[in-house]
């Protein structure tokens, strides 16, 4: 039995911090229905590449999902929807703050009618605040928590993140949040009201930079693939290309002078002899540890680094990410076959759990694809889901 067998949860959101959060709590066992605005559906849909018609980005993030299309513009559309709700555990949304108001869905309203429901709202930067009501992309979240100002090389142009890192880390905050308000609930029985920001949920993550600038008033600047507070810690270059290095104490320190770069001077010289040397001189020991470095290959310098058990590692590109034996191995790419659009691939369960596993349930929807069987689970007649399509509110 999974841990969410039982447990309800209507998905009113798109694209993916909402849907990501979800995502998971279906491949946990929740009952997860999709629920899509009449008549485009998920903005996501839209989105290339495209097998037979589902968009890949869809399928990938709205698998163990029932879906249902209904227009919450309409009082019939509001009306099926509090049925909808009467039945649920949790509610996920994330339009922009005041929609789910006009809409007559918003917390409130629906705490009237199931007082027990958890309902969790994604935006930008939040429901409360001077900036409730800018538009919050991923993008816009990432120059906003001060991420972007810190990534890159120095002196180069702003750099995003390669992925939505907030997008994500926004619906990781609420699916933990609603885990936590779900144990609250079993204890006190009572639901509650959960407001999740993109920009909170990104500053959280900066923890270093936080200690660094409360405790001494630095304000971080972009580093490459450097560590702010540890050297060697970055990408680099070799014969063949760039591998990454990590040494964290000073007998890898002492291991890679002696043993890897047979350079044991480096261990005794003052710019280098401890870490807070290496750190206040780490361009003169980057071009002195890619001096010995670019004589070799990358896999000569990765074998001899992991024989003296030094953290390092190359840099895959996405493909081979994919096929490398241990995303393999751990089972990170799973083949299935949608019963509309044939075989594909998405993405494993990152969590390996003994008891309770993830699993994988259901293929994304269709759009719509589970209208009928959930609105005769509320009671509606075929007579009234034929009208109801016929007045175009599902």
């Amino acid at each position: 039995m999974q841990p969410l067998e039982g447990v309800r949860v209507l998905d009113l959101s798109h694209v993916l911090a909402g849907p990501y959060c979800t995502m998971v709590l279906g491949d946990m066992g929740a009952e997860v229905i999709k629920v899509e605005q009449y008549p485009e559906g998920d903005l996501i849909r839209q989105m290339a590449p495209f097998q037979s018609g589902m968009s890949y980005g869809f399928s990938v993030i709205n698998r163990n999902k029932q879906g249902i299309r209904l227009d919450l513009t309409t009082e019939e559309g509001q009306e099926v929807f509090y049925r909808l709700a009467k039945t649920a555990d949790v509610i996920v949304e994330n339009y922009r703050p005041g929609v789910t108001k006009k809409l007559g869905i918003d917390y409130e309203t629906i705490k009237e009618k199931n007082p027990d429901i958890i309902y969790c709202s994604i935006s930008g930067f939040g429901q409360t605040g001077p900036y409730k009501h800018k538009a919050g992309l991923d993008i816009m979240a990432q120059g906003m928590s001060g991420i972007m100002s810190m990534t890159g090389e120095s002196n180069g142009r702003p750099v995003k993140v390669g992925v939505p890192v907030h997008d994500i880390g926004a619906g990781i905050t609420a699916l933990y949040h609603i885990l936590f308000a779900y144990i609250y609930k079993l204890k006190h029985h009572e639901g509650q009201y959960i407001d999740v920001s993109l920009v909170d949920s990104a500053l959280a993550w900066t923890v270093w930079e936080a200690a660094a600038y409360f405790g001494k008033g630095e304000i971080p600047v972009p580093s490459g693939s450097r560590h702010r507070r540890i050297a060697p810690y970055q990408a680099y270059k070799t014969q063949s290309g760039f591998i990454l290095l990590g040494i964290v104490n000073e007998r890898m320190w002492e291991r890679f002078c002696h043993h890897v770069v047979e350079r044991p001077q480096w261990q005794n010289d003052p710019r280098f002899a401890t870490g807070n040397d290496r750190i206040e001189n780490v361009e003169e020991l980057e071009k002195e540890i890619e001096a010995v470095l670019t004589t070799q290959p990358s896999d000569v310098w990765l074998k001899r680094l992991e024989k003296q058990g030094v953290p390092c590692g190359p840099i895959l590109n996405y493909e081979e990410t994919l096929h490398n034996e241990q995303t393999q191995h751990r089972e990170m790419v799973i083949d299935y076959d949608h019963p509309e659009v044939g075989l594909m691939k998405t993405l494993g369960f990152p969590a390996k759990m003994s008891k309770s596993p993830a699993e994988f349930r259901l293929p994304a929807p269709m759009l719509g694809q589970h209208t009928d069987h959930i609105l005769e689970e509320l009671d509606y007649s075929k007579a009234e889901i034929e009208r109801l399509k016929h007045k175009a509110i599902v």
